[in-house]
């Protein structure tokens, strides 16, 4: 049985695009994220940020994030496409943990069913 958990991958984009060509590119990943059996989330841009040093020779980055559900193997395959993507310049993908219940606290009780007599 194959089960999708949910990812996070942070993008640092080559600042040289223009502000028109981020969200295309976003559209060009989501798609191939898509392509590969995941199921996309959102993608946002976070903007143009100073980078703390140099990633193939530019001083800034734009920050970028997509949200997306699929199985370690897919995010894999997905991240060695990244590496080839000439206008990613770094990425990071996290899984995104469930949150569970904190200690002490009450279990969620299901709805209760009402009776017609």
């Amino acid at each position: 049985m194959n089960r999708l958990y949910p990812y996070e991958i942070l993008l640092i984009i080559d600042p040289r695009l223009t502000d028109e060509e981020v969200p295309v590119l976003l559209g060009r990943l989501t798609e191939t994220l898509k392509g590969l059996g995941a199921e996309p989330g959102k993608s946002e841009s976070w903007g143009k940020r100073r980078l703390a040093y140099d990633l193939r020779k530019q001083r800034e980055g734009t920050y970028a994030v997509i949200e997306c559900s699929a199985e370690p193997a897919t995010v894999k395959e997905f991240e060695r496409q990244l590496k080839l993507n000439e206008h990613v310049l770094r990425f990071m993908t996290t899984r995104v943990p469930v949150k569970k219940r904190v200690r002490g606290t009450p279990k969620p009780q299901p709805a209760a069913v009402e009776e017609n007599a």
